[in-house]
């Protein structure tokens, strides 16, 4: 495994004397916004974990290597290259290591390599889900499997609104993956607060949400608890305003046959323009609010 796996001296330091780490995903950096801003966002996000008493861990495969609390000039490099940087879920990760390649790790890779270096908890923007339409195209992201069987605990903003949110709660259900709302009992949906759907449960603390984990892990129950938090009022937007710009541009992708791996971040993009920025700004505004509820939970747990 070590020939494989990497891991900076200050988060393998942070683990060995059970401090709190949160692990954080490379995607947001490479395919999740132009740069510099992606880099401007990935340091800051890093910066408000620490500020709320954790270690950051930021993810990635750099030059094959499973690499686990990247430095500021990977984050860079990572930036600069942005698309050109292989997206890598569960599937890729043999591939590109055994390649000697880089990849931007998706929700789906970033927990299995955190939970190969030992860390518990993972914030991140929001998770994948089942797609519009996966009745036909059985497009159903990785994400969902690994938050059933890999025991990292994921802290994000819902699903992504481009997702069926109905269908994608539904196969959490089925996976037995406990979705918990922070302050909220109605899941959030990324962009917006409510999305019409109920979580399992309400909690209204993170030392609430440390001890469920805590009882999880002791009773020997595989898999991740989805920790929900709605993106803060004052930057989330219009339900119904946001619902018609995905649905544009969710037609435009099935015209360009757009698919697969591909979808998330074209979709993501398109809307961006349409809200001219607004989503963008939404997306990091929610990113920094998980990690900062990210770092309290790691604080919680590690004081068990």
């Amino acid at each position: 495994m070590m020939d494989y796996l990497v891991v900076s001296p200050e988060v393998k330091k942070a683990i060995e004397e059970n401090k709190p780490v949160v692990a954080l995903e490379s995607t947001i950096i490479s395919h999740g916004m132009p740069y510099p801003k992606n880099v401007e966002t990935a340091l800051k996000v890093e910066e408000i974990v620490r500020e709320n008493g954790a270690i950051p861990a930021t993810i990635a495969i750099i030059q094959g290597k499973l690499t686990v609390g990247i430095t500021p000039e990977e984050i860079d490099y990572l930036g600069k290259k942005g698309l050109d940087v292989a997206k890598a879920s569960r599937r890729d990760i043999p591939v590109l290591v055994s390649r000697g390649e880089d990849g931007a790790t998706t929700v789906a890779a970033t927990m299995i390599i955190a939970n190969l270096a030992g860390i518990k908890l993972f914030a991140t923007g929001g998770i994948g889900g089942v797609h519009r339409g996966a009745e036909t195209t059985m497009d159903i992201s990785a994400d969902l499997e690994e938050l059933s069987n890999t025991n990292v605990n994921v802290v994000c903003a819902g699903a992504k609104s481009i997702l069926d949110i109905g269908l994608t709660l539904e196969y959490l259900e089925t996976k037995g993956v406990p979705v918990i709302g922070y302050k909220t009992e109605e899941l959030p949906a990324f962009y917006t607060r409510e999305s019409g759907f109920k979580v399992n449960y309400k909690m209204d603390s993170p030392s609430d949400i440390a001890k469920a984990i805590k009882a999880k892990n002791e009773l020997g129950l595989n898999g991740a608890m989805l920790i929900t938090n709605p993106i803060p009022e004052e930057y989330s937007m219009d339900k119904d305003l946001i619902n018609g710009v995905i649905e544009e541009a969710v037609l435009e992708a099935n015209k360009l046959g757009v698919k697969g791996k591909d979808i998330t971040p074209y979709l993501l993009d398109k809307i961006q323009k349409i809200t001219e920025g607004k989503s963008l700004e939404a997306n990091i505004q929610l990113v920094f609010n998980n990690v900062k509820l990210g770092a309290q939970i790691a604080k919680e747990l590690c004081s068990l």
